[in-house]
């Protein structure tokens, strides 16, 4: 069975922006979950500005891995879906922040952190190297590759020391920044994703599509062990 994959986005840059509008003329989230589909996976796409985000409690259930794009916007997302996202990751759904969604709602509910950082526009090179050389997220890319022209992101970054650090970034100016980064919180697995700011066409870049679409596959659910009996329980060896 392909894994069921959700791709969000704000929506917000592509109506607001002719420049984005016609980079991406059927959104980021179309565009993302397009190579996805290529790839074999089953994609359906989800905005700021369908009823409940586009993410119903029976979207979520249908879904095993959550692909986020945000960055203007994260504040008008609703607790109640932010809620909703955060407690389906505890259940086993990976999720895939990318770029500014490090400022999204259900991010930083899982991380518990500001996840601040240093930023600057520009249109700068960065250079992504796999740090984490063994890693399946790696898998069939180089060890290196660079994006042309995109947006600095700087350290310190104000987040959780990772499980794995997969990527680190070298940008033109000189900051370097831990661009790929894996978590486990409950059963799910996330992946934060640096790379794809709305004035490039970054998405369509190969070796961008391939992390993501490692990602996917890494951050998709596997059955595990019986769900556990949380609270007060008996003991499993007799007692005096």
């Amino acid at each position: 069975m392909a894994t069921r994959v959700t791709v969000w986005n704000e929506n917000v840059h592509e109506q607001e922006s002719d420049d984005v509008a016609e980079r991406y003329p059927d959104g980021i989230h179309g565009a993302i979950a397009s190579f996805l589909e290529d790839a074999g996976f089953e994609t359906r796409t989800a905005t700021l500005q369908e009823p409940e985000h586009g993410l119903t409690e029976d979207v979520l259930a249908e879904t095993d891995v959550l692909v986020w794009w945000s960055h203007c916007a994260n504040h008008e997302l609703s607790d109640q879906v932010a809620t909703r996202v955060v407690n389906r990751v505890h259940d086993g759904m990976g999720f895939i922040p990318l770029h500014s969604a490090k400022n999204s709602k259900p991010f930083k509910r899982l991380l518990g952190t500001t996840c601040n950082i240093k930023y600057r526009h520009g249109g700068e090179t960065e250079r992504l190297w796999a740090v984490d050389f063994g890693h399946p997220i790696v898998d069939g890319l180089p060890e290196s590759f660079e994006i042309p022209e995109t947006e600095m992101y700087g350290e310190p970054y104000d987040v959780p020391e990772p499980d794995r650090t997969v990527f680190i970034s070298w940008f033109e100016g000189g900051e370097v920044f831990r661009s790929g980064l894996c978590y486990r919180r409950g059963r799910g697995r996330i992946f934060a994703f640096r790379p794809g700011h709305e004035e490039y066409p970054i998405y369509y870049q190969d070796e961008v599509q391939r992390v993501i679409e490692n990602a996917v596959h890494w951050a998709t659910p596997n059955e595990g062990a019986a769900d556990p009996d949380w609270g007060q329980n008996d003991p499993i060896e007799p007692l005096e």
